[in-house]
């Protein structure tokens, strides 16, 4: 059974599923579900962290200063490992939606902490990571999915106006060049992005995301959900020779339309 943590902001209500990645199982705003529910694997549900890496790391091979190379474990996307150690590492809670995750090897010595903050209509989501020892590459980022559909209104559109995007390859890892963004539907990484990124339920809600990241992902290949996510960095920027901050924050801004 899962140990859930929960946070009550009046208008915003968060369930946090500490066993399972200490992800956001559950976020309602004036009684709206925004999350797409569990639905058999890891990957498609919940708002999560992403960390010490965010998207595909191509063989799931990271390199320390040195060049030597280290395994990441590829069971969910083969042969690329996928979103890091978040998801299925064990979560500490260390205060009132504050928790923290000691990383094992070969990240061991390295730490990262998540932060949930409540205001009046906004939520506030913020992780920070510590290398301790640890000399690997690192970045992270956030990875919600929203519901394609809500209990009323139309069905979920994305606001979104990226100025560059990475060519993708088709192994779905990034080549490192940079082209003009392409029409969707999307399963990319952005960069020079123009306004605020919105998610827009007509005739319902939207919501906001408000971070100074250089990077984003969108997915939207999912019949159920789809995903906007401030990253660090791009999935497999170790090997593009990319690297992350130490901290990300991003404000999620919701409004009844």
């Amino acid at each position: 059974m899962s140990i859930l943590h929960n946070l009550d902001g009046g208008e915003i209500s968060l369930a946090i599923d500490i066993d399972q990645g200490a992800r956001i199982s559950s976020l309602t705003y004036r009684g709206i579900e925004c999350v797409v529910p569990f639905r058999g694997e890891v990957l498609t549900w919940g708002w999560y962290a992403m960390g010490p890496w965010a998207g595909r790391v191509r063989d799931g091979l990271i390199r320390d200063l040195m060049g030597k190379a280290y395994q990441l474990p590829t069971n969910f996307t083969p042969p690329h490992a996928i979103h890091g150690f978040t998801l299925t590492g064990a979560w500490q809670e260390l205060g009132n939606g504050y928790f923290a995750i000691d990383f094992s090897s070969p990240y061991l010595g390295a730490r990262m902490e998540q932060r949930f903050e409540i205001l009046d209509n906004a939520l506030r989501w913020s992780l920070e990571y510590e290398s301790g020892d640890c000399e690997l590459p690192f970045w992270m980022g956030f990875h919600p999915w929203f519901p394609r559909e809500l209990e009323r209104g139309g069905s979920v559109e994305i606001d979104f106006s990226p100025g560059k995007m990475f060519e993708r390859g088709s192994d779905y890892l990034p080549t490192g060049k940079l082209i003009e963004p392409s029409k969707g539907p999307w399963d990319d990484c952005f960069t020079e992005v123009r306004g605020i990124p919105k998610v827009i339920w007509e005739d319902a809600l939207s919501i906001e995301i408000e971070c100074d990241s250089p990077y984003w992902v969108v997915y939207d290949q999912d019949s159920e959900g789809v995903c906007v996510e401030p990253q660090t960095a791009p999935p497999d920027a170790a090997n593009l020779g990319i690297v992350g901050d130490s901290d990300i924050e991003a404000l999620f801004v919701f409004e009844e339309i």
